[in-house]
């Protein structure tokens, strides 16, 4: 209570208390303020850790370049496929050749099956009544395997009265130890091991399963080296030359163990020409397939910079790749980057309007439809900038190097629609460096010899040439070890002999 002898004194204590909770009441104030300003850093830094972690965790096959085999069993991509639907139902299209077994007229041998001799009914005599049809059935099988034929070659030798030298009659080709197999017996030896990528046992059991022949692992252990030697004089020369005159050639690269160290496999392919080699993954190696620095058209690939060195190619980048890039990016922030589903609109739009242009066969896309391209293409790059405007988070910096990347090699990028003869994707070297992976698997995950992994390199470019011009691995197999390898005279099978 206030003095009343002494007012003024009072007042002031009063107004002191009140200065003193409002001073306190500040710092309180300031105190929430200065907590809630270090939260929200706080939850800044953790909403930069989550898009890092969902950045990082959702990096499968179809969010980035990873093969699918490391999407690991029974694990599907999240993102799904960026494929539509076609429209076609599953199984064989109308108008396709069919592949149902049918009677033949000519059968391999017939067997006749009489009728009952009385009705099974009312056991009336049918021995003297008519035959009124003839119902067949037809069963395909394989006999049982001969045994192994052996051909001894009896050279004779006389000695030359007048100089005393001996003579001897000439073997045949391919006839060249005291004891060897045969070509039928080496071809289907080597289409398990080298065409199928089946473990060099396993090869020898299942050959004896089912042709009866009972070869070492040794024998089939050596067969690989056995036809790459063979290759390399006539086949890898030849398909090289061609490849390096085709307008258009893929390019791709995997990486695989051998002997203790990481080693890569380097393709170049056509739709029907492949040519695989080893090596690091150096311009020096890629160099080293002798294809892609004589090179004069256009190289398809991913936007590996060891590429970059080969400058008298127009490079086009895979459009595929690109959208993995795309869709790990939006996937991480779907409403912080949309500019990464706007530029992944853009490239289908464009694909789609490529599509349909060489559907009818057209040569170019019309001015107007370049310029709607072109058009997404900088309002992607533009909401790019605005997106990540002042983000200083590792997603924003994964955001900010793709968009130098769509924004320094436009060209390259929109190759396939600027060129109607570039397809959009690189699949075409991805499904020819593949049976890599396969043969991977099946040797336990490694080569065990640099020599080995040269030779599979080697073989399985003569294996996917030949299946692309229609010839089977066995035919092209017993091919190579009787009269010499198959070696494709043109870039297609449809272009005539020179």
């Amino acid at each position: 209570m206030t003095d009343p002898a002494r007012p003024g004194e009072g007042l002031a204590a009063e107004f002191a208390a009140l200065r003193a909770e409002l001073a306190a009441a500040r710092e309180r104030e300031a105190a929430k303020d200065a907590r809630i300003d270090a939260l929200l850093v706080q939850v800044g830094e953790l909403t930069a850790q989550v898009q890092a972690l969902v950045l990082k965790l959702s990096k499968d096959s179809s969010t980035s370049s990873k093969p699918p085999s490391s999407d690991g069993p029974g694990r599907r991509p999240r993102g799904g496929s960026s494929r539509t639907k076609s429209g076609r139902k599953p199984g064989k299209q109308p108008g396709g050749p069919g592949t149902t077994l049918r009677q033949v007229d000519q059968p391999t041998g017939r067997i006749h099956i009489p009728a009952p001799a009385a009705c099974t009914g009312c056991a009336t005599a049918l021995v003297e009544v008519p035959v009124r049809e003839v119902r067949r059935r037809q069963v395909f099988d394989l006999p049982e395997p001969a045994p192994i034929e052996t051909v001894e070659y009896a050279s004779e030798v006389k000695c030359c009265p007048g100089c005393g030298k001996k003579q001897m009659g000439s073997f045949p080709a391919g006839v060249d130890s005291a004891v060897q197999y045969g070509p039928g017996v080496t071809a289907k030896v080597a289409d398990a091991v080298l065409g199928h990528h089946i473990p060099v046992h396993r090869s020898t059991l299942l050959v004896m399963e089912l042709c009866g022949v009972q070869v070492s692992t040794g024998f089939a252990a050596g067969l690989r080296g056995r036809a790459a030697r063979l290759l390399e004089a006539g086949f890898l020369p030849a398909v090289r030359a061609l490849l390096a005159g085709a307008p258009v050639v893929h390019a791709d690269e995997t990486f695989t163990r051998t002997a203790g160290a990481t080693v890569f496999l380097h393709v170049a392919a056509t739709e029907h020409l492949t040519v695989i080699h080893s090596g690091n993954r150096s311009a020096a190696a890629i160099d080293a397939g002798d294809v892609l620095p004589h090179l004069s058209g256009t190289l398809v690939r991913d936007g590996y910079a060891g590429y970059s060195h080969l400058d008298q190619v127009l490079h086009a980048w895979c459009g595929a790749h690109l959208l993995r890039d795309l869709r790990g990016i939006h996937e991480a922030d779907r409403e912080g980057q949309l500019w990464a589903r706007a530029m992944a609109d853009t490239l289908l739009e464009a694909h789609r309007l490529a599509s349909a242009a060489r559907s009818v066969g057209r040569e170019a896309l019309a001015e107007d439809e370049l310029r709607v391209i072109h058009r997404l293409y900088a309002g992607a790059l533009a909401r790019a900038r605005q997106d990540n405007r002042a983000k200083n988070t590792e997603l924003a910096a994964h955001a900010n190097t793709l968009t130098r990347r769509f924004e320094e090699h436009r060209e390259v990028i929109l190759r396939f629609a600027t060129d109607l003869t570039v397809p959009f994707t690189n699949n075409q070297a991805e499904r020819d460096i593949r049976p890599a992976k396969v043969q991977q698997r099946s040797s336990g995950g490694c080569w065990r010899t640099l020599q080995g992994l040269a030779d599979f390199a080697i073989v399985q470019s003569y294996l996917s040439t030949a299946g692309k011009w229609g010839i089977n691995r066995y035919d092209a197999l017993k091919r190579l070890f009787t009269t010499g390898a198959w070696i494709p005279h043109a870039l297609t099978p449809d272009t005539p002999a020179a």
